[in-house]
């Protein structure tokens, strides 16, 4: 058998995605040497189907802090990732149709407004004064200037850019298959042990495979997987100018400046980790559609262009785990954020500043709160983090 490929780096991180990225660009600017292995192409996962949305309505109220400052960062990319993603700052309104979704919306926006967030709430007719489109029957609206979106498919291609400037070295189409630690360093393997990656210390970044990664170090944490519905209509004229989302978090849309629309909201397709997105629930689709529909009535004139899936990894308690590993040595992750798209630049400088010896500028998410050990059963659910 032949030997594999090796090559040795300060840091390897395993996942391409927003955090992975991040976090790999912090720490080669600080002058670490970094390989970044990603299974798929940089921000292809999750980070690269996303609705783009940066926005602190849908963000679980606790990451607020956090969403806030990485929507600062999407908004000026050029000065630290060098290079644009059509990020755009629009008004976001959160929507209440019924007296339960009013005292829902009520209670969010309370929630958030603890932790930062400047939210206000409006009648029905200063809602409609912001966007005169809504359906008048709408009973009233949460008011967020933090609010816009950003090319999640232009994501990768300007981190490409800026890890390839900071001397990171990118391996693509590189799912990793095994992990051994030797004599202090971790080694890292491809495919059928083609190729080797040696590095003193380890992130893992993956997204839904973050269980089968950690399982390679002998540890347990269990991560659901979502599947995604989102949807594109074609281009027609303007329609909405603001980031439009529901009380009880089925809808979320914005129109782009092209004219298309983007549906989204949490709706359920069919797959998992290791097929990925397979098919649409047709249902869901129809749901997703007369929701969008109900809030802007002007979109029944509207026509499906594509629908696509993307996944989304979810913990027992719904909330991140970015920080190091219990019983591994040098060992980090980070991933698992609730609207990760929105707060993912933010969630990668925090874990780069603690891998450089630095007090991060918030608290990270201990990892070990998640670990299932084996004579404890695994749980998946969501616990209450409003």
């Amino acid at each position: 058998m032949s030997q594999p490929t090796t090559t040795a780096f300060d840091v390897a991180v395993l996942g391409g995605g927003v955090m992975g990225c991040t976090t790999a660009l912090f720490l080669a600017r600080a002058g670490m040497r970094v390989a970044v292995i990603e299974r798929d192409a940089l921000c292809r996962g999750a980070s690269g189907v996303n609705a783009g949305t940066l926005t602190l309505h849908m963000t679980r109220a606790a990451l607020v802090p956090y969403a806030i400052r990485a929507w600062k960062m999407w908004m000026n990319t050029d000065t630290w990732l060098g290079h644009g993603v059509l990020a755009t700052s629009a008004p976001g309104l959160s929507l209440a149709f019924t007296e339960s979704e009013k005292v829902l919306l009520q209670q969010r926006a309370a929630a958030r407004r603890e932790y930062g967030a400047q939210i206000d709430l409006l009648d029905r007719d200063a809602a409609l004064a912001v966007e005169p489109g809504l359906n008048p029957a709408m009973l009233q609206a949460a008011y967020c200037a933090t609010d816009g979106f950003a090319s999640a498919y232009l994501t990768g291609r300007a981190f490409h850019a800026a890890l390839r400037e900071a001397g990171v070295h990118i391996f693509e189409q590189t799912p990793v298959t095994r992990i051994e630690r030797v004599a202090g360093m971790y080694q890292v393997y491809g495919p059928n042990d083609a190729i080797r990656i040696d590095a003193t210390r380890l992130v893992m970044a993956g997204g839904v495979w973050l269980e089968p990664l950690l399982a390679m170090l002998g540890i347990r944490i269990p991560v659901k997987t979502l599947v995604n519905q989102l949807i594109v209509t074609e281009r027609m004229p303007p329609v909405m100018k603001s980031v439009l989302s529901i009380a009880n978090g089925l809808l979320s849309m914005k129109q782009f400046a092209n004219g298309s629309v983007l549906i989204g909201g949490g709706w359920q397709g069919i797959g998992d980790r290791e097929r990925g997105g397979v098919e649409t629930v047709p249902d869901n689709l129809i749901g997703n559609l007369r929701l969008a529909q109900h809030v802007i009535p002007a979109l029944a004139k509207a026509r499906v262009a594509r629908i696509w899936l993307g996944l989304e990894a979810e913990t027992a308690d719904a909330m991140p785990m970015i920080g190091a590993l219990p019983g591994s040595p040098d060992a980090w992750v980070i991933g698992c954020v609730h609207s990760g798209y929105t707060s993912g630049p933010y969630m990668g400088k925090l874990l780069a500043q603690a891998m450089l010896g630095e007090e991060p500028e918030l608290p990270l998410f201990d990892p070990a709160r998640l670990v299932v050990h084996d004579d404890v059963p695994a749980q998946l659910h969501r616990e209450k983090t409003e």
